[in-house]
């Protein structure tokens, strides 16, 4: 039986009056794939923050095995949407952050690197790359410290339709090698069914759905479209038709 890696607890959180969240519980097991979906400004982002300890809870609390989130969240790793290389290391020293002396840092980043398929770019420049490369960078950077969570803010936003796949199917592998547990923040609707074993629907600063997904990987579009079908109707009408 899974372990409860991650609980939130009457979590909520303001902005001045904005009430940007409204009493939020979830339990999130070990190795689950967990999607958050919803229309944009519905505080999807703004929980993941609080996850990494970007920011603070106005209310309530979040624990991660077991240890409340106080300050930044050293157990967990975000990517972004935009890669944030830094653009004067090559991409080895931005996995390294130039500690190349150390022999099992350096290792790490090598085998990273072969695993992302970018072992003959080690010594490239950020602008040099596509953005599915600099993403896949990034996706290696933020694996770099094996992290027990991985927080994706909508990461693939910015690439094309067939860079988006391959991306995901990349995310994917390594979910399923690492057996990691991993969050995932999209507008994508077909994106989280594809990807993620559980999903949640946030709507008017709530979580106001959450479905288990038992379709088998890999996903085909017509094995996600019941599922993708009615998450589309919480999202736009706020109810599932019985």
């Amino acid at each position: 039986m899974a372990n409860t890696l991650l609980t939130i607890q009457n979590v909520n959180k303001y902005y001045g009056d904005a009430h940007v969240l409204r009493d939020i519980d979830l339990d999130i097991q070990s190795g689950e794939f967990v999607a958050l979906v919803g229309q944009s400004g519905g505080g999807k982002s703004t929980l993941l923050r609080l996850i990494a300890g970007l920011e603070e809870t106005s209310t309530g609390e979040i624990a991660q095995d077991g240890h409340t989130i106080d300050g930044l969240n050293v157990n967990s790793r975000v990517m972004f949407q935009d890669d944030r290389l830094l653009p004067w290391m090559s991409v080895q020293d931005n996995l390294t952050f130039g500690h190349t002396s150390d022999k099992a840092r350096l290792a790490e980043a090598q085998k990273l690197l072969h695993e992302v398929e970018l072992d003959d770019f080690a010594n490239a420049y950020p602008d040099s790359l596509s953005g599915g490369q600099r993403q896949r960078v990034a996706l290696a950077r933020a694996l770099m410290a094996n992290p027990q969570l991985l927080l994706l803010d909508e990461p693939l936003g910015a690439l094309d339709a067939l860079t988006r796949r391959k991306m995901q199917e990349l995310i994917l592998k390594l979910w399923q090698e690492r057996q990691m547990t991993t969050i995932l923040v999209t507008h994508d609707v077909n994106e989280a069914v594809r990807m993620a074993t559980k999903i949640y629907v946030v709507r008017d600063h709530e979580i106001a759905w959450s479905g288990t997904n038992n379709v088998a990987y890999p996903r085909a579009d017509e094995a996600i479209a019941p599922m993708a079908g009615e998450i589309m109707d919480v999202i736009l009408d706020g109810h599932v038709d019985q």
